[in-house]
């Protein structure tokens, strides 16, 4: 059903008479007609009727004339909501890892219901994998992913990728086990090439990077113990259970002791992850721009 045939039958109720919507429309009265023609031949029922020299609307038509009004202004009220210049309103779903939610998404969702009052948040905490699938299926609007540079995502040419930040990782090792630094991440993970590995339980990336620069170091690395959460990880490394990769400058619990890793350096990259076409809408415009300042100021 095309608006532009409903504009012309709820200015007809209006106006009365075909010229007159064809004066208001700056058509002609022939296109009117053509145009109400073909709206009666849609709806299957006769939409006007003769009334001595001009036409009227029949019961039919009264009635499809009051929808078009409702369904006209639905439309218009959606054109302003979507226009790239409205006030952003509605909820954005996001979906993402528990870092980049704590810090660059919680600190701005306080000041956006001052700034934004019509705008709300809804979080999900998920992995890379989990929080792309949901983007996929459109069960959510913007994802917070990340990957390694010795672990890069595959690129999906359906979305929208922007880069927040970058943070170095290292290995995580008991307090005892610990020994000077030495150049290259290779030697490093040499050194325990006979430990047994953490691996994150819900991403593969931090286990491709371990069997990458074990593969670097000449030793198959022996990959048991899984988690996700990082304190957790910290925890089985400080009860002896094993090493793992860790976030460089976070702080360490007793008896855990972190090794950089350089040469190559293994780097955590955050990204905001959004559908192709959909990253215009201004509400996730809002919000990827206000997570992009966030990150900045944390940097």
């Amino acid at each position: 059903m095309e608006t532009r045939r409903l504009q012309m039958l709820a200015e007809l109720a209006r106006r009365g008479s075909m010229r007159a919507v064809a004066e208001a429309t700056g058509t002609t009265t022939s296109t009117v007609s053509q145009q109400v023609a073909a709206l009666a031949q849609e709806m299957g029922t006769a939409l006007i009727e003769p009334h001595g020299r001009r036409v009227r609307l029949t019961p039919a038509g009264r009635r499809l004339a009051e929808h078009a009004v409702t369904i006209l202004a639905a439309v218009e009220a959606a054109q302003r909501d979507l226009s790239p210049d409205a006030p952003p309103t509605g909820t954005v779903r996001v979906a993402g890892f528990a870092t980049a939610i704590r810090a660059q998404l919680l600190p701005i969702i306080g000041n956006l219901s001052t700034s934004h009052p019509q705008l709300s948040i809804l979080v999900r905490e998920h992995e890379p994998t989990e929080a792309l699938q949901l983007l996929a299926n459109d069960e959510a609007d913007l994802a917070l992913t990340y990957d390694y540079n010795l672990a890069p995502a595959e690129p999906d040419p359906a979305v929208v990728i922007t880069p927040l930040w970058t943070a170095p990782w290292g290995l995580g090792v008991p307090d005892h086990a610990a020994r000077p630094s030495v150049p290259g991440a290779p030697e490093v993970f040499r050194r325990f090439r006979t430990a047994d590995w953490i691996g994150n339980s819900r991403n593969p990336g931090d286990e491709t990077v371990i069997r990458t620069l074990a593969s670097m170091a000449g030793f198959t690395p022996h990959l048991t113990h899984q988690a996700d959460s990082l304190d957790l990880v910290q925890g089985m490394i400080a009860a002896g259970m094993g090493v793992g990769l860790l976030p460089m400058g976070t702080s360490t619990l007793p008896g855990v002791q972190l090794v950089p890793l350089t040469a190559p350096d293994v780097v955590l990259r955050a990204f905001a992850v959004a559908r192709r076409g959909r990253d215009s809408w201004p509400p996730l415009a809002l919000l990827t721009d206000l997570i992009i300042r966030q990150s900045a100021r944390s940097a």
